[in-house]
This record gives C-alpha cells, sequence and structure tokens, in this order.
C-alpha cells in the first residue's frame, strides 16, 4: 500500500475510533484528539484535572478500542519501583526467576503520578524513555506499541512530589481537562445511572498502530514548516534575541529541542488524521499548546498578574 493509501485508511480508521469512543465518553474532543495524536506520533501524554472528569474511564475506552492491552497504576507514597517493573523471586528450583510489573503492556494510566517520590517516578520514566526496563542487571524490552498517560490532580498540593523539569518534557503534551458543558454533564448522567453498557469494538491491531506510527515519520514536511516550529520554541526563551517582551518579562525558562522535534511529529499527525499529505503551519499552532505549557517556567511576575501558560502561548503564536 502506498503511503497516500495508507493516509486515507488512517483518516477513515481515526473516524470510526471516534466514534467508538464517543459511545462512552461524552464531549472532551479536544483531550481525546490530543491523545490519539501523541498515540500515533508514538509519545507520551500527562492529564492534569480534578477527579471525577472520567479520565479512567477515558483511557480503558480508548484502549479498548485501540484494541490494546491497559493497565492502571495507582501511584502512592509507600509505592516502590519493583512494584511498577516487576522483581526477581526464587523458585522451587533455586533459580532466579523475573515476574513481571504492570509496566509490561502497552498503555499504562499512571494515576496521580505525582504522589509517589522521585525514585519510583524515575523508574517508569526510564521505560517510556528506553521502551525497555532493567532491572537485576537484565535489560527487558516492552511491547510496541508503548504508551504512558499519566494523571495529576492540579488541586492538592499537599504531600506530592512534583515532576521535575526534566521528566516533564518526556511528554509529548500536557492535556488539561475542562469541566463539561450542562448540556454535556445532562447527557453523562443520563447515559451512566442506566443499566444501559455500551459495547467497545476493537478497531486497530498492535501492528496496524505501530505500522501507523512508522507511516507518521516517512510523511514529508516542507523547511518553512521545520523553520517556524524552530522559531517559535526559540521564542519562548527568555535570552534568546528572537523572544517577544512577554516572554522576557514572565518566563524564566523556554521550551528545549525535544518540543521542536514533538512539534513536528504531533503537527503531521495532526496533518494526516485530517486528511493532508503534508503538514502545514497551521498544524503546527494546532497542536503548540499542548506541547509546549509544560516546557515553560513563569516566574512570580507572571503569576502575580495572573498570566497562564497558555494565554503567553497565544500571544506568541
Amino acid at each position: 500500500m502506498s503511503d497516500v493509501a495508507a493516509i486515507d485508511n488512517l483518516v477513515k480508521k481515526h473516524q470510526e475510533l471516534k466514534k467508538e469512543i464517543a459511545k462512552v465518553i461524552i464531549g472532551q474532543e479536544n483531550v481525546i484528539n490530543e491523545i490519539l495524536i501523541s498515540i500515533f506520533s508514538g509519545g507520551h501524554a500527562l492529564l492534569v484535572g480534578v477527579p471525577g472528569l472520567a479520565k479512567t474511564l477515558m483511557v480503558n475506552t480508548i484502549s479498548q478500542a485501540l484494541g490494546l492491552d491497559f493497565k492502571r497504576i495507582q501511584f502512592t507514597p509507600d509505592l516502590m519501583p519493583s512494584d511498577i517493573l516487576g522483581s526477581e523471586i526464587l523458585d522451587e528450583n533455586r533459580t532466579f526467576k523475573f515476574i513481571k510489573g504492570p509496566v509490561f503492556t502497552n498503555i499504562i494510566l499512571a494515576d496521580e503520578i505525582n504522589r509517589t517520590p522521585p525514585k519510583t517516578q524515575a523508574a517508569l520514566l526510564e521505560a517510556m524513555q528506553e521502551k525497555s526496563v532493567t532491572v537485576a542487571g537484565h535489560k527487558y524490552k516492552l511491547d510496541a506499541p508503548y504508551f504512558v498517560l499519566a494523571t495529576q490532580n492540579p488541586i492538592e498540593q499537599e504531600g506530592t512530589y512534583p515532576l521535575p523539569e526534566a521528566q516533564l518534557d518526556r511528554f509529548m503534551f500536557s492535556i488539561f481537562l475542562q469541566y463539561p458543558s450542562y448540556q454535556e454533564e445532562v447527557d453523562v448522567v443520563k447515559a451512566t445511572t442506566s443499566d444501559k453498557k455500551p459495547v467497545i469494538n476493537a478497531l486497530f491491531t498492535a501492528k496496524e498502530i505501530v505500522d501507523f506510527q512508522q507511516l507518521v515519520r516517512r510523511i514529508p514536511v516542507a523547511d518553512n514548516v521545520i523553520e517556524y516550529a524552530v522559531k517559535l520554541v526559540g521564542k519562548t526563551r527568555p535570552k534568546s534575541d528572537e523572544a517577544p517582551e512577554i516572554i522576557k518579562q514572565y518566563i524564566d525558562w523556554g521550551a528545549g529541542p525535544r518540543a521542536s522535534q514533538n512539534l513536528i511529529l504531533a503537527a503531521k499527525t495532526h496533518a494526516a488524521v485530517n486528511g493532508k499529505y503534508s503538514p502545514d503551519i497551521e498544524d503546527v499552532k494546532a497542536v503548540a499548546t499542548g506541547i509546549l505549557r509544560h516546557r515553560i517556567i513563569k516566574n512570580y511576575k507572571a503569576e502575580a498578574e495572573g498570566h497562564t501558560e497558555e494565554s503567553i502561548i497565544a500571544q506568541i503564536l
């Protein structure tokens, strides 16, 4: 199959996938779009939202529709790296045997990742970056596709371990979940308080998703689009000559080169699922907020004057 035909196929499958997810998840269209862009780009995503916005249900529904294995890990202050990765035990023949942990799956929901100490966070982040884990000196490959969705609750920061910037940078997208609209909430209540249980059909195989991830990497990108993405990221750095006044005033640190790579990968996927064979500047703009919001660090002045990451990004776009 040619790449053009493969992109047409991806558009069709992507629309079917969204219909399947909509059987269970009402609204949250932007959130679902960004999660799917992350998956087809081979990236990971951080979901930020208050409890009760159906984060777990959403990830579970998406993994069922994609035909992938799904595991949820509840992060707590006493969680150890071995609880995620697995550990070696002595079997009845007095030989060491490796028992795989929940990290060995296709989609992981790392619930409230900021509730666990840095040592345990780092264990998951090695798996995200290397797509493999090391236990007792042995390296174990993880299944492909491999996708981590971590959640954070933005309200209670008591007793949490915020993710360091270097670890936040491993997430392709930071996705904010908003409360549903009045009508959406009415529909949610109707759907969830009856005895109807929708059946989710698996539309993909793991191999198809890996093929689509490889297809995205083969999509050509014009030089001016790459230059736009790199300039946009450069504008977020307060010490750069390109930086506008708002960045120099309100930002301490800007985004690194991984942001430029992710902008192009996500723009390719955004173009492909919308039936375009090559991304343009509009595709870069469409994914920019989710990719840049967790990579810029505001200063106290921005905090005091009520500037959000989103409002600053909107101004540089």
